[in-house]
């Protein structure tokens, strides 16, 4: 069933009638000569500028596109809110294959399309966009971040969401078993790539032991040969989170990694990982809280990247950022505080701390 314009009517119940919609502006961008087509959906500028990365992705379809969109922008608000920056949220996505289709001409178009908007929308990387791309679209459009250092950005967000997430890690230790540190733990990484890979850093240097898994075999290698002890591998997730003796799983590749087939499967104590959307439906955060496992809302623990890209607007300072995304330690532990006071799973009380953020924020 479609509407009048040829869109999915259910896609256009989410953005207006929906719990899971209520955002200010979706544009859908198409230019022919370069094969683009994206989305751009603007979730909320109440704290300010629209905030979130560019997604390139092979969608089955358009409305899974606009869909993907939509949640993504959604989460961007309540992960800028409760990272404390200025700035709403949004999100794009870039429709088709990357290794196929993405071209210097279609990145430029695209460019053109975020400065349409004038400052209301500001983007940067996100899965299937690197860096050398954002310099490309930067030279259409001055509302672009995670660019390289040469052309006056702060490069690879990658790190400092590595760090947000280990931060979130070590505040759930503190709150689960009482001390913050990763030793002796063992936690299973699900996705070892641009994330992944320095989150694994960060628990080989602070003692836990590691297993991961990865759907490319050369990211797993890589991972294998900088560790080449404290961490193993396993052939896939499902493996992954049935390993014995999981304290800590880690899902740092795409979303809906928590379903009603992954939940009761975990052997982790804790769920704490770098993926954006972690929880396939509403629900899925009691059926964690009912088996007891705590779950680190994915948008607290992953805000490092947009906390980087963020502070690339006013000049970057890596030591600036690096003590802001240190602060996801004290706001993580403050979302399990909240969540025991008022009876209610984390991912509810994180939503309700970042909801009245933007409802006392001044309309711009």
């Amino acid at each position: 069933m479609t509407d009048v314009t040829g869109a999915p009517a259910d896609v256009l119940h989410t953005l207006f009638h929906s719990d899971q919609g209520g955002h200010e502006q979706v544009v859908l961008c198409q230019d022919r000569a370069s094969g683009l087509k994206a989305v751009i959906a603007l979730h909320s500028t109440a704290l300010g500028p629209a905030l979130g990365g560019t997604r390139f992705y092979p969608y089955a379809n358009e409305a899974e596109a606009v869909a993907d969109a939509l949640n993504l922008a959604r989460g961007m608000s309540y992960k800028n809110a409760l990272a404390g920056l200025d700035h709403g949220g949004g999100k794009a996505v870039i429709i088709g294959d990357p290794e196929q289709i993405k071209t210097e001409e279609l990145l430029l178009a695209y460019g053109r399309f975020v400065a349409s908007l004038g400052g209301r929308y500001v983007t940067a990387c996100d899965v299937g966009t690197y860096v050398a791309d954002m310099d490309v679209v930067a030279r259409e459009c001055r509302w672009t971040t995670g660019r390289s250092p040469e052309n006056g950005g702060a490069g690879d967000s990658s790190v400092l969401t590595a760090f947000g997430v280990f931060q979130g890690m070590r505040a759930s230790a503190q709150h689960l078993w009482g001390d913050p540190t990763l030793r002796g733990r063992k936690v299973g990484v699900a996705g070892v790539g641009k994330v992944g890979h320095h989150l694994v850093d960060h628990l080989r240097a602070d003692g836990a032991e590691v297993v991961i898994t990865d759907v490319r075999a050369e990211s797993v290698r890589r991972i294998l040969d900088q560790h080449p002890a404290g961490v193993t591998a396993v052939a896939d997730t499902a493996t992954l989170i049935r390993t014995e003796g999981l304290d800590i799983y880690a899902p740092c590749a795409l979303g809906g990694a928590l379903d009603d087939e992954t939940v009761p499967a975990l052997t982790a104590r804790v769920v704490c990982g770098a993926a954006n959307n972690q929880l396939a439906h509403p629900g899925v955060e009691k059926d964690l809280a009912d088996r007891g496992i705590l779950y680190a809302p994915d948008y607290v623990v992953n805000a490092g990247g947009v906390i980087q890209v963020a502070d690339e607007l006013r000049g970057f300072d890596f030591d600036r950022c690096k003590a802001k995304a240190a602060k996801i330690f004290d706001t993580t532990l403050a979302i399990f505080a909240r969540a025991k006071e008022d009876g209610i799973p984390p991912a509810a009380a994180a939503d309700r701390i970042a909801e009245q953020r933007m409802a006392e924020a001044r309309p711009r």
